[in-house]
């Protein structure tokens, strides 16, 4: 292969101000994608309701972006090993433009789904390759003090999706179809901010070969595990031919892409970096900084909305706890990797006081005083700010520059997928204990079991019910929240033992591997 091209940035170019301008471009086209993931969690009700869609349809809105951004992520992060980097970052965002714009415009539910599955593909591209433009431009060593920015734009895409789309619903003269054409303009600011200041390295390579077949079955076989998550428990059970279709056929892709992958030229996963202790142990903690990242802002929410009786913009006032929580833990701890080198110590901290955090949580019932949830969300939020970006900076310094891309995109690829399915299977456990929950109270109250919402009303539309039954109904969603963070928290501890499982790792002060170990095209070497 022909020796890689040095351009502008690889040489150090960049100055802090220059740095500080393109990330500022970067970090606002990825605040604007990730809260367009939960921007519509408040509105959701309103959106269906107008077009006149159904409650299978209701939950596709939501994960037609999720499968098709989870699935989408290891794609492009090999691309950005092999092509622009900043191009590609640009791709992803005009993608991205175009499907809220046409999920603004759309008529009915199933035009909406198809726009957000589009919106969901550059949604993937910009979580994965704002990270991969950030590990180009600087060094891990540096990139610590710049991680504190990047929790706290997450953390606020995260927690403040759902008030921002509560504020816009609830706004005169807006309407749902806001919460899809605010992002457009801002990405536009962005694309046309980074345009002029982010300038990042190009690596050329001879004779490159896209693996198409490998990337082909990872979506394919993602995709399909995704759709069974969305639909088990609720369309059909855990034990049934439909599961035992949809997984088989799942993971019988995914091991033909283990196969394809372990043969490809150019791997979009390349397994040796897989198979690293520091890559392997970050992807287990990912899972369930994922879990706790998507998770804790959707239960939450509704937890304060339907246990609690508040309004949705109410609910995301009252989640800031755990948003300045990330916020606040990310910005010191990463102050402090820079000044230390090491990454270690946060990260074990992080999931311990992250496993704290969901304890507190398990305890809640629909009565539970504020504050007592309050300070369970802050240690939840702390414990996501000091390990979920410094998983990502340990896996980046572990290779070289060329392989950036895929390692990076790999971390975020299973943060999004624990995401995404702990999402669905919580919420499959919530609705099976708040059900139970609802029959047992009303067969006590003598009141028939109808009444909660019959027919094909919901019993979350609360104002359609008589007081008694909103007691029940309240009662039974906030006592049954405190179970689902019992299973997080439980899912947490993985986190704890992979992390406690990390060698000590020291941040490297230059961009590339290569610079301070020769190296050339060849597989990177197992981390030390």
């Amino acid at each position: 292969m022909s020796a890689p091209t040095t351009t502008r940035a690889e040489q150090g170019a960049m100055s802090h101000r220059e740095t500080l301008e393109a990330l500022s471009g970067l970090l606002l086209v990825l605040f604007v994608a990730m809260s367009s993931a939960t921007i519509v969690s408040t509105a959701l009700p309103k959106i269906i309701g107008a077009l006149n869609g159904s409650q299978t349809q209701y939950t596709w809105v939501v994960t037609a972006s999720l499968l098709t951004a989870t699935a989408s992520t290891p794609i492009w992060g090999k691309l950005a090993d092999l092509y622009s980097k900043k191009l590609l970052v640009q791709i992803a965002i005009v993608v991205f433009v175009l499907g809220s714009v046409v999920a603004g415009f759309s008529q009915s539910a199933g035009q909406l789904i198809a726009a957000r599955a589009f919106q969901g593909i550059g949604m993937g591209g910009l979580q994965a390759l704002v990270q991969v433009a950030i590990a180009a431009m600087i060094p891990p060593r540096e990139r610590g003090r710049y991680n504190g920015y990047l929790g706290g734009v997450m953390a606020l895409a995260t927690v403040g999706g759902p008030l921002l789309g509560g504020v816009i619903v609830d706004t005169p003269g807006l309407g749902w179809r806001w919460c899809f054409f605010i992002g457009a303009p801002i990405a536009v600011i962005a694309l046309i901010v980074l345009q002029r200041t982010l300038h990042l390295p190009v690596i050329r390579r001879a004779n490159v070969k896209i693996d198409y077949a490998g990337a082909s079955l990872i979506a394919a076989g993602v995709s399909v595990l995704l759709i069974w998550v969305s639909f088990v428990n609720s369309t059909f059970g855990w034990v049934s031919w439909q599961t035992f279709a949809m997984v088989g056929a799942g993971l019988a892709l995914l091991a033909v892409a283990a196969w394809v992958e372990s043969h490809a030229a150019e791997p979009v996963v390349p397994l040796q970096i897989v198979r690293q202790r520091t890559t392997a142990l970050a992807i287990l903690a990912s899972l369930a900084v994922g879990m706790a990242m998507f998770g804790g802002s959707v239960f939450l929410g509704q937890y304060f909305q339907i246990g609690r009786g508040y309004s949705p913009t109410e609910a995301g006032l009252l989640t800031i706890p755990m948003m300045a929580g990330v916020l606040v833990s990310s910005t010191v701890a990463g102050r402090m990797i820079t000044k230390s080198g090491q990454v270690k110590p946060y990260i074990v901290t992080g999931t311990i006081v992250l496993v704290a955090g969901f304890a507190m949580l398990s305890a809640l019932d629909h009565q539970t005083p504020l504050w007592y949830v309050g300070v369970g969300m802050a240690l939840v939020g702390i414990g996501v700010g000091m390990s979920m970006q410094n998983l990502v900076l340990a896996v980046q310094n572990s290779v070289a520059l060329k392989d950036i891309g895929s390692a990076s995109s790999t971390i975020a690829f299973f943060r999004s997928l624990g995401g995404t399915i702990g999402v669905s299977v919580l919420g499959a456990v919530l609705a099976h204990r708040v059900t139970d929950s609802i029959t047992s109270q009303l067969a006590a109250a003598g009141v028939p079991a109808g009444a909660s919402g019959g027919g094909k009303t919901s019993s979350l539309n609360l104002a359609e019910l008589p007081p008694t039954i909103q007691h029940i109904v309240r009662a039974a969603y906030g006592d049954a929240t405190g179970h689902i963070f019992l299973i997080s928290a439980g899912i947490a501890v993985v986190g704890v033992i992979a992390a406690l499982l990390f060698r000590q790792i020291t941040l490297r002060s230059t961009i590339d591997l290569a610079t301070t170990r020769k190296a050339d095209e060849a597989p990177v070497p197992a981390a030390r």
